[in-house]
């Protein structure tokens, strides 16, 4: 059985709330708790936080088996790009690419609020030297 609110236990749902509130005000689409929490699990598992050389990105790359989940990324988070699907080497994938005006106004604020070297510090670490490398 789960417990209740233990005395002094921050209450994420709220922050979570409040943060979402606060981060989509450019967005079209206002993203709930679950929708930023979620984004934030794929990209910390999945996503890849680099660039070109000259502008940042971060990129997510998955199979095509994964089509439904693009999609929804592509709804609930517009203004990144969905590109694919590509057939290459054997492989079949969708890439979900955030850059531009996107990236530095709407996503990094995001992963700035959820992105915690607590939740995953090689991720986290790589998100920070993304940042760096790119004066962020």
């Amino acid at each position: 059985m789960f417990h209740g609110k233990l005395d002094g236990e921050t209450n994420s749902v709220t922050r979570l709330s409040e943060t979402a509130a606060r981060f989509t005000g450019n967005m079209t689409v206002k993203q709930t708790p679950f929708q930023i929490g979620y984004l934030v699990g794929v990209l910390a598992g999945e996503g890849h936080f680099g660039g070109d050389g000259r502008q940042p990105q971060v990129t997510l790359r998955m199979h095509t088996d994964h089509e439904q989940l693009f999609r929804w990324i592509q709804h609930n988070f517009p203004g990144g790009k969905l590109y694919g699907p590509y057939y290459h080497g054997g492989r079949s994938y969708f890439q979900w690419m955030a850059r531009g005006d996107f990236l530095r106004q709407e996503l990094v604020p995001l992963l700035d609020a959820w992105l915690t070297a607590d939740l995953d510090e090689k991720t986290f670490r790589r998100y920070q030297e993304m940042k760096d490398r790119y004066q962020l």
